[in-house]
């Protein structure tokens, strides 16, 4: 039988708590391996509180872990061009105090705008490509060079952008990209019609309908596309089956497709602009323009207004909401000939039959430079990184900085086989299709298409099922046509004038009804 002493000595020591094993980023003061030797509790607390204090050092730059502090506290620093790049609206002015559900909405709205401005310029040091222009050697003009010789300059897979395609039997040839720049749509003023991947050199479909063909038009992908036929609107897939004849709109002459609407804007012969709601099938819209014969047209990217060009020299810009005009400007002494607007939704340039090329400022509605081509120009088509490309007769050229400076020679020139009819950039890629009367021509811009791509939106290497999510997507985020208007950054304000006037009509309705109790009261 144990001693009493003894069992005292075992119990104390089983009581007794083990102190864990230091690790090699703790670093023991004096005090604290005598509180150790002593049984403190400073001792036993310290591991568990090691990591919040971690925490607390490298926020403020102490010394941690390996003993060394951080040379660049803080989140790296952004430059300021690259957040201007990326910005995208300014901040709305908050409201009283009285509205402070309103205040936070705005205050959390601004604040993840800010956050994503400031990912997106972080993330741009990563894109892969960067655009590059053509440069000729000493004394040597950019638009002697011919196509041949940039063709057998560049690698060969660039080189096989440069082909002509002879057609000269159902010419003169419309041309259309599609949204992603990988499909090439072609539609002869003769009734032929065929789909090409363009890349590949693989032709997706071949049909003739048969009759005279105005336009042609991708919509939102690129299995289906629409022809504006002799008397009515189609709608074929990738294969050639018609799938609709929309008898409502016909006379059509051009038309132009908005992809985050789901619209395809037509204008007619007889003078009518309509919508055509592709996603259901409806009739959005139409509105007669009292203008004449409507075969000049294009859209603004930016905010999905249509310009028209009309033959007494005024072009007009339209939205569905509104049967009226938003701005008329007097651009040309003659009618107008070709019009295009730049993807900022900033510059337009126009073309009419005075042989002038202007170029506008939509913001200011103001001329900015303006130009005197001895034969002027039929068509004009504005690229990605804002090369203009102008055809007069067989010859098309293309200018580079035309918004900015002054130009007095042309970047590019190069002649096709008959007279230009069709025009068109290849999205992401520097390519210039031309359709004319002898077929179509593939033409090298070097620094025409953008180098990077947004593998969300367009894709040009996206499986079918990928297309296929990209749809349902697409669909489920479509703008309602009521959204399009001339500023669009005015759908995330207040209107303080519509707030205004409710106050003041609630306010003159209690001074009324006041008023009618003191009458009341009196008699």
């Amino acid at each position: 039988m144990a001693s009493p002493g003894k069992a005292s000595v075992s119990d104390s020591h089983v009581g007794k708590k083990k102190k864990p094993p230091a690790r090699y980023w703790q670093e023991e003061t004096d005090g604290e391996k005598k509180g150790a030797e002593d049984g403190g509790r400073a001792a036993e607390e310290e591991p568990r509180t090691q990591k919040p204090k971690q925490e607390e050092h490298q926020r403020e730059g102490k010394r941690f872990i390996s003993g060394k502090s951080d040379p660049f506290p803080g989140p790296a620093p952004i430059p300021e061009d690259r957040l201007q790049k990326f910005k995208r609206k300014e901040k709305t002015k908050k409201h009283r105090r009285q509205h402070y559900k309103l205040r936070d909405i705005i205050t959390r709205s601004e604040e993840a705008s800010e956050m994503a401005q400031k990912q997106a310029a972080r993330f741009d040091i990563l894109l892969p490509e960067d655009a590059g222009f053509l440069e000729g050697d000493e004394e040597e003009d950019t638009y002697t060079i011919s196509q041949e010789d940039i063709a057998d300059a560049v690698d060969i897979t660039s080189g096989a952008k440069y082909f002509n395609l002879k057609l000269s039997q159902f010419g003169p040839y419309r041309v259309d990209y599609s949204k992603t720049g990988r499909h090439l749509l072609l539609g002869g003023r003769r009734g032929h019609v065929a789909c090409v991947d363009w890349q590949s050199k693989q032709l997706m479909c071949e049909i003739n309908v048969m009759e005279s063909i105005n336009d042609v038009k991708w919509l939102h992908s690129e299995t289906m596309y629409a022809v504006a036929q002799k008397k009515w609107l189609h709608i074929y897939d990738s294969n050639g089956i018609e799938l609709h004849c929309i008898r409502k709109f016909n006379d059509v002459l051009r038309m132009q497709f908005l992809p985050y609407h789901f619209l395809l804007a037509t204008a007619s012969a007889s003078s009518f602009l309509k919508y055509l709601d592709v996603s259901v099938g409806k009739e959005v819209t139409a509105i007669c323009t009292k203008t004449g014969r409507l075969d000049v047209m294009c859209q603004n990217p930016h905010n999905a207004i249509i310009h028209l060009g009309h033959p007494n020299g005024t072009v007009t810009l339209w939205s569905p909401n509104q049967k009226e005009a938003l701005v008329k400007m007097l651009c040309h002494q003659g009618g107008v000939r070709s019009v295009t607007v730049d993807k900022s939704g900033t510059y337009m340039v126009t073309s009419g039959m005075d042989k002038k090329l202007k170029v506008y400022d939509i913001r200011a509605l103001k001329p900015l430079q303006s130009y005197f081509l001895p034969a002027g120009a039929s068509c004009l088509s504005l690229s990605q990184r804002g090369l203009l490309s102008a055809t007069t007769g067989d010859v098309v050229q293309v200018y580079k900085d035309v918004c900015n400076t002054p130009v007095t020679k042309p970047y590019m020139a190069h002649r096709v086989r008959g007279t230009a009819w069709g025009l068109s950039f290849c999205p992401f890629e520097d390519v210039l299709g031309v359709g004319h009367g002898d077929g179509f021509t593939s033409m090298l811009v070097p620094g025409a298409g953008e180098p990077n791509f947004d593998g969300l939106d367009a894709n040009p290497y996206r499986s079918a099922k990928q297309r296929q999510e990209w749809e349902v997507k697409a669909l489920l985020e479509k703008i309602q046509p009521e959204l399009i208007s001339l500023d669009p950054c005015e759908l995330g304000q207040v209107d303080q004038a519509t707030f205004q006037q409710r106050h003041q009509d609630r306010v003159q309705a209690l001074v009324s009804v006041w008023k009618n109790l003191i009458v009341l009261l009196d008699t």
